[in-house]
């Protein structure tokens, strides 16, 4: 009844945001003749606050944005097509073979948000690579009959990626994608497979979460399995396609992330008031920008959110080599080609400093010489990947691992 109660609650507001739209138009309206009073704005901002704030936001574009003259878009391109994931391209100049230059996959993070979170990522490091996203489906949009989708399954999607992209190419983990793409690593390496990739970065990963613990971490230690299966799982209700899969909804992952900053959201939206009364279009802008993305939330597969619980923040199945996928053991030893970076947030409240670090330890086979530990001074969990120090701190350093590390 969660999920049905939740979009009953959509439903019931719909009236209000449209009458509130109706009214701020209204105030807002050059024939009103006080329209530019100080109550006037208030109220029209009150009103411009209350619709963003119940509105519900649906998976942003991508709308890439790029300095470099060299580069014309074209894309997203939808290169490969699985039941839970698109592997999807920006060409750029009209095709790819023109390019020659090192394909990188960027794995997205399957914790929430849509891969457009991504945007700033893709936007740096597309100048000197071939880069393929994972843009992760919403789960309420996967029909029952595509089957479940679990954390092997999830490395399984890995591998079928990298083994596509061929010999000779890069991996990006972002977050929480860390612990699957090293087991992916691992198995082609124990293998022997000629797509194995040349190099890993793993940035703000959860790969030892014992190390530096969160908040976050301490609320999935603290609380069992089952409290999870019971109050976070859902079922999703008709007419969405994934009618009767059963999902950790993207609104409660809302609530849990809102939750974790609340005075910092409040104060946003104040802020948000303020600029819409004032007139601060370029503020209110940027507050949307944000927002936009932020808000916009997938629902998870019910089976891979508690899998991942309970393999990499509660049972620690990774740093305690205890690690299967599809029956198989996951040994770390076993990467040795692979060159490793990992990148961590000096304030990520998310994945604490250390616990990214941790892979360094476990894959201790690779070389000294081509392995490389950063860590960003002065930023957060999103600021690794997304900002102005993403930007112009992080992405040089990146970008010059995975060139020394391109034969």
């Amino acid at each position: 009844m969660m999920y049905q109660l939740y979009e009953m609650g959509q439903t019931a507001f719909g009236p209000a945001r449209l009458a509130a739209s109706f009214y701020r138009n209204t105030l807002y309206h050059p024939w009103n003749p006080v329209s530019g009073t100080p109550i006037c704005k208030s109220m029209a901002a009150g009103l411009e606050v209350f619709g963003d704030i119940t509105r519900k936001y649906d998976k942003p574009r991508w709308g890439l944005s790029c300095s470099d003259r060299r580069v014309n878009d074209v894309g997203p391109t939808v290169e490969i097509c699985l039941p839970f994931c698109n592997l999807i391209s920006f060409k750029k100049n009209g095709r790819r073979d023109e390019i020659g230059q090192p394909r990188l996959l960027l794995v997205a993070p399957l914790s929430g948000h849509f891969a457009t979170l991504l945007r700033d990522t893709v936007t740096e490091l597309r100048k000197d690579f071939d880069i393929f996203v994972t843009d992760w489906k919403d789960g309420r949009d996967v029909s029952v009959r595509q089957g479940s989708f679990g954390f092997s399954d999830y490395v399984g999607y890995v591998q079928t990626f990298m083994q596509w992209l061929g010999a000779k190419h890069h991996i990006i983990a972002v977050c929480q994608p860390g612990p699957a793409v090293l087991a992916a690593t691992a198995l082609a390496e124990a293998e022997g497979k000629d797509w194995k990739p040349n190099s890993v970065v793993l940035m703000g990963s959860p790969i030892d979460t014992r190390r530096s613990p969160t908040q976050t971490n301490a609320f999935a230690k603290s609380h069992s399995l089952e409290w999870f299966k019971s109050n976070c799982i859902a079922t999703v209700p008709f007419p969405y396609t994934g009618f009767m899969r059963r999902v950790y909804p993207g609104f409660l992952q809302l609530f849990g992330f809102m939750n974790m900053n609340f005075d910092r959201h409040l104060t946003a939206y104040k802020n948000l008031y303020e600029n819409l009364v004032n007139g601060e279009g370029d503020s209110v802008e940027l507050h949307r920008a944000f927002y936009r993305e932020y808000l916009a939330v997938m629902d998870l597969p019910a089976e891979y959110y508690l899998e991942t619980l309970r393999i990499v923040f509660q049972e620690h199945h990774l740093p305690e080599n205890q690690l299967t996928v599809n029956g198989r053991k996951i040994d770390l030893s076993s990467i040795r080609s692979c060159a490793l970076m990992t990148i961590e947030g000096e304030k990520d409240d998310i994945s604490g400093v250390g616990q990214t670090q941790a892979a360094h330890e476990l894959c201790y086979n690779i070389p000294a010489r081509r392995r490389h530990d950063y860590v960003q001074k002065e930023v957060g969990h999103y600021g690794v990947f997304s900002g102005s120090r993403w930007r112009k701190e992080i992405a040089p350093r990146v970008r010059d691992f995975i060139k020394s590390n391109n034969p």
